[in-house]
């Protein structure tokens, strides 16, 4: 049938509640079967970045505690030094 028979039958309100009817059914098809399914793949690959990021976040704590230490010894062994190699007046260590 063609669309002005439709509304020449039943009425212009009819046949766009049906048109609209439809629309609503194909966007909910659409959301269903393709949004859907792509959100939860994003949620899947959220999670897994969100633990590389926690897992990176603790490797960097690590690691700045290790510098933190390296450099407490390494000013431990030259505050000694420092204080053996202290000048004279003149220039000369004593």
């Amino acid at each position: 049938m063609d669309v002005v028979q439709l509304v020449a039958d039943f009425g212009f309100p009819v046949v766009m509640v049906i048109g609209l009817g439809y629309f609503v059914y194909f966007v909910w098809q659409t959301i269903t079967n393709v949004i859907d399914p792509a959100v939860q793949d994003m949620k899947a690959t959220i999670i897994r970045l969100t633990d590389q990021l926690r897992l990176l976040d603790q490797d960097m704590i690590r690691l700045q505690e290790k510098v933190n230490t390296v450099i407490e010894l390494r000013d431990a062994d030259t505050a000694p030094n420092k204080n053996d190699e202290k000048e004279n007046g003149s220039g000369q260590k004593i």
